[in-house]
């Protein structure tokens, strides 16, 4: 049976209720013998937050924070989601533990110039945190969207937020997530802002003539794979 790639994501089979995988972690963290503060010193996590993923039946699991999981507790992103359930006839489960490694600053960005989706994390009007995907490009250095000016995308200009892309295909227990932390721009200059219009814009269309720029002040990568 021919596997997924990385692009083409989780299979149906693979998805889950988030209480699935809020049961399915605490499980593997009893049978391990682990507390929630050794899961969160292995997942570089806190361990409020690994209580809230598993007592939060609701809560749906980042992918960056899946895959930190999986490698903390020894076992795959597939398991995690119950993907691996039940196998269909000549396929075998993944062998041997998830391994968790770092990227250097350059395959950061060779990732997030090989993408033009990701999320936002930022605070709305009323105060609330939203993550909130967009259609970007990397330009000169920097994390470039358009977004209309009452949208919520907007809401990121003059503030410190965080932008994510990341991968996985669940059934082959890998995947890769990067980290930008910046300031986010409104891009003022005519020119400057001319010159962008080469990218493309928001799948959602409408008037959207507000450019934002994310000046990276801080850019991290996980990559997960099976050996």
């Amino acid at each position: 049976m021919p596997r997924q790639s990385l692009r083409d994501g989780p299979s149906e089979r693979s998805r889950a209720h988030p209480g699935d995988v809020s049961r399915r972690v605490a499980q593997r963290r009893e049978q391990l013998g682990l507390s929630r503060e050794e899961v969160a010193a292995k997942a570089g996590m806190t361990p409020s937050y690994v209580r809230y993923v598993e007592e939060q039946s609701h809560h749906t699991i980042g992918t960056n924070a899946l895959l930190r999981l999986a490698g903390a507790l020894r076992t795959t992103a597939s398991h995690l989601l119950g993907g691996d359930a039940e196998h269909l006839p000549g396929e075998t489960e993944t062998v041997g533990p998830p391994v968790m490694e770092e990227m250097p600053s350059q395959e950061c960005w060779t990732r997030l110039s090989s993408h033009d989706v990701g999320r936002i994390a930022l605070t709305t009007g009323g105060g609330h945190p939203a993550v909130v995907p967009v259609n970007y490009a990397v330009v000169d250095g920097a994390i470039v969207y358009r977004t209309a000016a009452d949208a919520p995308p907007s809401l990121a200009k003059g503030s410190e937020i965080a932008f994510e892309v990341d991968q996985l295909d669940a059934s082959l227990s890998a995947g890769w997530s990067v980290l930008v932390l910046g300031v986010a721009e409104h891009v003022v200059d005519p020119e400057d802002a001319h010159a962008l219009e080469t990218h493309p814009g928001p799948w959602s269309g409408g008037e959207d003539d507000l450019w934002i720029r994310i000046v990276a002040t801080h850019v991290t990568g996980s990559l997960i794979r099976v050996v």
